[in-house]
Formats: C-alpha cells, structure tokens, sequence
C-alpha cells in the first residue's frame, strides 16, 4: 500500500534527489542511516536560501531530537524529493517536520521532524533563534 502526499499542505522547503548506487545497503534498498544525511543535506539548503546568518562564530544549530517513520523502502534507482515543514517555533528552537517522496508525489517513503536547538557557541546554552530563523519559519 503506498501512502501518498495529496493532503499535505505546500512545504516550505522542497529538495529534488537523485539517489546514488552507494546510498543502498544489502537487502537493495536505501539504508535507513542515509535518510538522515538527506534530511541534513536539505535543512543546510532551506537555511541557506534564507540568504541571511543562521550560523556564525557566535550562535549554531544543533539537532537536539530526530523521529523517523520508515513507510516503505526506497527502491533503487530512483528521483525523490525531500520536503520541509515547519511544525513548531519556540524560542530557541525549531521543529522541522519532513516528507521524503517519490517524485510523482504518490509514494511516501519517510516522515517524522527534527528539533533543532540555537545555541551559544561560547556557553553551550540555548539562546534565541536568529531573526531570519524565526522569519523564514513564518514565511
């Protein structure tokens, strides 16, 4: 049975990928470690293409809770695209929900969120989310 996207709303961030022989583990499927790096690869892009400081010498994010819900196996080869939500904004933090899709939009392989924390690089301790952070969030 596959689960689809046709009620989701549009995601603030979406990140077309093509998936690499490598990403693949013995049974010929992409291995469940390799969908972290993805979710990785495209929260550093959504952050990017806000085109301001999300990360600096003085603040960084760090990812501070992860959930992953493996729907289905991702096949090899194959295009999919990596979608972002924002579920929460708190003060110091961000809850970025996720899809990972086939290209077509009908197969969900993946979903869950990431939390991830600001914090002071000096002390370690939370502090506010930048202003572009929180803005983009919004957007």
């Amino acid at each position: 049975m596959n689960q689809t996207t046709e009620a989701m709303p549009k995601p603030l961030f979406r990140m077309p990928l093509q998936l690499r022989w490598s990403d693949l583990d013995a049974f010929d499927h992409v291995n469940n470690a390799r969908y972290l790096t993805f979710l990785e690869e495209a929260r550093i892009r959504w952050f990017d293409s806000i085109g301001e400081a999300w990360v600096t010498d003085e603040f960084a994010p760090v990812v501070v809770s992860v959930q992953l819900n493996y729907r289905q196996p991702i096949p090899y080869p194959a295009d999919v695209e990596i979608d972002l939500y924002v579920e929460k904004i708190g003060t110091s933090s961000t809850t970025i929900a996720h899809r990972i899709v086939s290209a077509d939009g009908k197969t969900l392989y993946n979903d869950g969120n990431v939390v991830a924390v600001w914090i002071d690089r000096r002390t370690g301790k939370a502090r506010p989310l930048p202003e572009s952070v929180r803005a983009a969030c919004m957007a």
